[in-house]
């Protein structure tokens, strides 16, 4: 909850700005070099910061605090030094403090200090922070064989008794009712999800291992355009996983439908990965709260535009922008899907969400655009 720092020590004195200017101390990161002051709610007056783009505790040169000692909420990550009445706490006969920003009640013990900045952060990005001994127990029956697409989270796991192979994915942004809801009821052609466990940092989920190739190893790098038969065959069956998802008691949109997120089996199978940035659709909702998704995979109203939030048709923008992609190697933009299938692509990327089709039409129509190019044997 809180760590020790140490003041600025000559940072920067000899540093300058590109024209010759002196450095200001208290305007840079000490870490990342960010400007500071282009950070919201960023004073120079504060005696104390954390760099929204590395998360480094900065320690205002010119404050007079009595300790270096700086403490954090453990809940909302906000500094609890500069709180009304914070002070007093800490000569309390049962130090504690409960934070004005979020209400948690923070314990104000030597044992709760880090002893460097380092050490800090170290436990900032430590997946088993905060995980109960029976979960730590639980997860050491999974042994770590390698990193996923050189991912440090996504690792392929092999459970130590059964031997079965497993992935084990650590998740910082997540809705975990989403998963909880997915492991006890799966749905097809997406990993069945076989335990949860929630840290202090992360998500910590087990989920079946899948053999295969994603849509992005099979496009290459620089991506190549796929048969086309292939193309149609992965848009559907992406189509058909979406399909349950959208039409759940309450939906659920995935919002990062992706190359990278598609997995297909020797099999020929076509899963749906990655439940990261899902939400549970709410149709009163104007706004999403946070913007998730894939540039150029993500529906304008994604990234905040247009007057609804993120819902099923969302997911469908993606898949048209991944059908064109397919038989392209491009984005929409960057040229165009030949022949009649780019009118179907051009329904799935309109701006407007409520002219596009739903998964199920988008399914009969790419059923239908395949029957006639077999029967005509054009394209």
């Amino acid at each position: 909850m809180s760590k020790i720092l140490e003041k600025f020590q000559n940072y920067i004195q000899s540093k300058k700005q590109h024209e010759g200017t002196p450095f200001i101390p208290y305007e840079y990161c000490t870490r990342c070099e960010a400007n500071l002051t282009l950070q919201k709610g960023f004073d120079p007056t504060l005696p104390y910061w954390i760099c929204l783009g590395c998360g480094e505790m900065l320690i205002n040169p010119s404050s007079e605090a009595e300790s270096n000692i700086v403490w954090i909420c453990d809940e909302c990550g906000t500094i609890l030094n500069t709180q009304p009445g914070f002070d007093d706490a800490l000569h309390a006969s049962v130090p504690e403090w409960p934070c004005t920003n979020c209400g948690f009640v923070n314990k104000l013990s030597e044992s709760e200090i880090y002893a460097s900045e380092d050490e800090y952060q170290a436990s900032q990005k430590d997946p088993y922070k905060g995980l109960s001994d029976a979960d730590v127990l639980a997860l050491s029956n999974y042994e770590e064989i390698d990193a996923v697409n050189d991912r440090e989270d996504v690792l392929l796991v092999r459970h130590r008794e059964t031997g079965q192979l497993w992935i084990k994915k650590l998740i910082a942004v997540y809705d975990k009712s989403v998963y909880l809801y997915l492991r006890e009821h799966p749905i097809a052609f997406m990993p069945r999800i076989r335990e949860l466990y929630e840290s202090s940092n992360c998500l910590i989920v087990i989920e079946e291992y899948l053999e295969g190739d994603t849509v992005a190893a099979l496009l290459g790098d620089p991506p190549h355009p796929l048969p086309l038969e292939t193309s149609l065959h992965i848009a559907q069956s992406v189509c058909g996983v979406l399909h349950e998802l959208h039409n759940l008691p309450t939906p659920i949109v995935h919002r990062d439908v992706k190359p990278s997120n598609i997995l297909v089996t020797p099999k020929a199978q076509v899963y749906l990965l990655d439940m990261n940035v899902a939400k549970w659709y709410d149709p009163d909702q104007t706004d999403d709260t946070c913007y998730m998704g894939t540039r150029y995979y993500a529906a304008p109203e994604q990234a905040g535009y247009g007057f609804r939030a993120s819902s099923a048709r969302s997911d469908i923008y993606a898949v048209g922008v991944l059908l064109n992609v397919m038989l392209t190697g491009k984005y929409p933009k960057e040229a165009k899907a030949d022949g009649a299938i780019w009118p179907i692509i051009e329904t799935c990327i309109s701006l407007n969400a409520e002219e596009r089709y739903t998964a199920a039409e988008l399914k009969k129509v790419l059923d239908d655009y395949l029957q006639n190019l077999h029967t005509r044997g054009g394209t």
